[in-house]
C-alpha cells in the first residue's frame, strides 16, 4: 500500500473544519512535498515529521512522499498538523494499517525525537470533529483534559509517535494512553478574589455593583483618585454566580487558542477577569493576527468582565471598536482572507477620574484643569459608547466619617441576593434564550406582554420626550428597571423602580 489517510481539524477562529490528511509514496528522486495551503508552521512538518521518523528508526530520507491536506482551499494553521501527517505518512509505508487510522482525528505536535507535544486549539478543534460526527480523537497527553470537556466522542491521549503506531501496528483496541479526568488533572491554585467588605463606605455605588452583577448590566464609575472605582470593580467577580460547565467550555474554548490548557481553569468556577493595560491596541482589545486570528481582551473576557481602568486614557479606536460587541455579544474580525468570528459577551466595567488631574469632582479644590481640558479629557469615551452603558455612576471621595462607619457588607451576603435576582430571571426568560435582563430586547419590554403601565414608565417617557434619553437608553433603564424588581423580589418593576434606574444612568459625565 502506498497510500495512507488520517483527519484532522483546522481551525479559524473558533470554527473549525475537518481535513482530509493524505499521503502518496511514489518512485523517482527523494522529496518531501506538502499541499492544501499550510502556513509557515503548518509548512514546516515535513522537517519535523522526517526527524521523528528517524528517531523511531525509519528514515524517510530515499522516499517520494506527497502529502495533501484537503480541501486544499482552505487555509490550514499551526503546528497541530504534524501528528496527523505523520500518521498518513507511515500508513502510506505501510507501517500501520491504513483502514486503521482514516476516520480518526489526529492532532498535536512533533518534537524532533517523537514526542508528541501540546498545541493550542485543541478544544474547539474537539468540538468541531464531535460536531462532523467524529467518534475518535488523538491528542497530545498535555492537551488531553481539556479535550476530554467534549460529550460524544472518544478521546485518547499520546506521549510519543512510536507508542502510536506501536498501538495501531497491534491491534490493540485501546488507543494511547488513558485521558485523566478533568477533576483530578493538577490544576493551578485559584485565589479567591477580593472581598466586598474591603471597600469603604460608597453605598451607592455598591448599589450599582449589585446590580450590574444581578442583571448582568454594564457599569460605569466617575470619581477621583483613591475613591475606591477600582476596588470595587475587581470585586464584582466575587458576586458573580459561578460559571456552567456549558460557559466553562465556551471560556476554555477561547484560552485554549491562546495556549492555556484546562488544568489553568477552575472549571464551574469564577467569571474570568480581564483587565488589559490602557495601551492596548485595538488588535489586543477586539483579536487580530497576520496569519492565524486571535482572540482579543473582549473574548478571553466572554461570559466574565472587562475592565477599563482610566478609560479615557485607552486609544480611541479601541474605545470604538467595543460599540458593536456590546451590542451583539460577539466581535467580527476581517482580514483579506477570512471573516473571523469570536463570542464577548461580556460585562463592561470603566472607571474614569472627571478630569486629567482628577481633583475635578464635587466643587474641585485643587483642580487645575481648565474647563476645556475636563470636556476633552472626559470627550474622549464618546456619547454612543456611554449611551450603552447602563450604570452610570459618580464615586465620592472617601470622607473621615466613611471610615468610622460601619463595615459594608460581604461578598457572600451580597451573592446571595444576586444569585436570587438571577433565578428569578432564569424563570422568566426559559422559554427564550436570554438569562439575564441586559439580554433581552428592548422592543420585547416595550410591547406585548412584559409592557410596563404608562403610570409606571411616566418618569422615563418624560425624560425620552425631553431628549434627556435615546431610545437605546431607554430600553437599558427598562432591563435595570427589571433587574431592581428582582432584587426586591417583586414580579414587575414599579415606579420608583424606573425612577431609582434614571438617577444611576443619569450620574455620568454630563451631571458631572
Amino acid at each position: 500500500m502506498t497510500f495512507g489517510r488520517t483527519r484532522s481539524v483546522t481551525l479559524e477562529g473558533l470554527a473549525g473544519a475537518v481535513v482530509e490528511v493524505e499521503a502518496h509514496l511514489s518512485g523517482g528522486l527523494p522529496a518531501f512535498m506538502l499541499g492544501g495551503l499550510p502556513d509557515t508552521a503548518c509548512a514546516q512538518s515535513p522537517n519535523r515529521v522526517k526527524a521523528a521518523a528517524a528517531s523511531i528508526g525509519r528514515s524517510l530520507a530515499q522516499d517520494r512522499l506527497t502529502v495533501n491536506l484537503s480541501p486544499a482551499s482552505i487555509p490550514k494553521n499551526g503546528s497541530g498538523f504534524d501528528l496527523p501527517i505523520a500518521v498518513a505518512v507511515v500508513a502510506a509505508l505501510g507501517m500501520v494499517p491504513p483502514d486503521r487510522v482514516r476516520d480518526i482525528v489526529h492532532l498535536g505536535e512533533l518534537g524532533l525525537d517523537g514526542s508528541v507535544r501540546q498545541v493550542r486549539g485543541v478544544l474547539p478543534a474537539v468540538l468541531a470533529a464531535a460536531r462532523a460526527g467524529c467518534q475518535d480523537v488523538v491528542v497530545p497527553v498535555a492537551n488531553a483534559a481539556e479535550a476530554r470537556l467534549v460529550p460524544d466522542i472518544r478521546v485518547h491521549a499520546v506521549r510519543h509517535l512510536a507508542d502510536l503506531i506501536a498501538t495501531y501496528s497491534g491491534g490493540s483496541e485501546t488507543l494511547g494512553q488513558g485521558v485523566p479526568d478533568l477533576a483530578m488533572a493538577p490544576a493551578l491554585a485559584v485565589a479567591d478574589p477580593p472581598d466586598l467588605a474591603d471597600v469603604v463606605g460608597q453605598e451607592e455605588a455598591r448599589t450599582a455593583l449589585e446590580l450590574a452583577a444581578a442583571g448582568g448590566h454594564h457599569l460605569f464609575l466617575l470619581g477621583p483618585p483613591g475613591s475606591g472605582k477600582t476596588m470595587l470593580a475587581e470585586r464584582l467577580v466575587s458576586i458573580l454566580p459561578r460559571l456552567t460547565r456549558a460557559q466553562s467550555i465556551d471560556v476554555l474554548a477561547v484560552r485554549s487558542l491562546l495556549g492555556v490548557t484546562a488544568a489553568e481553569l477552575d472549571v464551574e468556577g469564577l467569571p474570568p477577569f480581564v483587565a488589559p493595560h490602557h495601551s492596548a491596541t485595538q488588535a489586543a482589545i477586539i483579536g487580530g493576527g497576520s496569519s492565524a486570528v486571535r482572540p482579543g481582551a473582549i473574548s478571553q473576557a466572554h461570559h466574565g468582565v472587562l475592565f477599563l481602568d482610566e478609560a479615557p486614557e485607552f486609544k480611541t479606536d479601541a474605545l470604538q471598536s467595543l460599540r458593536q460587541p456590546l451590542e451583539s455579544g460577539e466581535v467580527v474580525v476581517a482580514r483579506a482572507r477570512a471573516t473571523v468570528r469570536f463570542p464577548a459577551r461580556f460585562q463592561l466595567v470603566m472607571a474614569a477620574n472627571p478630569c486629567p488631574c482628577g481633583l475635578g469632582f464635587g466643587k474641585g479644590v485643587g483642580c487645575a484643569c481648565s474647563p476645556m481640558a475636563k470636556r476633552g479629557y472626559i470627550g474622549r469615551l464618546s456619547g454612543p459608547l456611554l449611551d450603552r452603558v447602563d450604570l452610570q455612576v459618580q464615586v465620592p471621595a472617601v470622607t473621615r466619617s466613611s471610615l468610622a462607619g460601619l463595615t459594608g457588607e460581604s461578598s457572600a451576603v451580597v451573592a446571595a441576593r444576586v444569585r436570587a435576582a438571577r433565578e428569578a430571571q432564569a424563570a422568566r426568560w426559559s422559554s427564550t434564550s436570554w438569562r439575564v435582563n441586559s439580554e433581552v430586547p428592548g422592543a420585547q419590554l416595550r410591547r406585548g406582554r412584559w409592557r410596563l403601565p404608562k403610570s409606571v414608565t411616566v418618569d422615563i417617557d418624560r425624560a425620552l420626550d425631553r431628549a434627556q434619553l435615546t431610545l437605546r437608553g431607554y430600553d437599558r433603564v427598562l432591563r435595570v428597571g427589571w433587574t431592581l424588581a428582582d432584587l426586591g423580589g417583586r414580579n414587575t418593576p414599579v415606579r420608583e423602580d424606573l425612577g431609582s434606574a434614571l438617577t444611576l444612568r443619569n450620574q455620568g459625565p454630563v451631571a458631572a
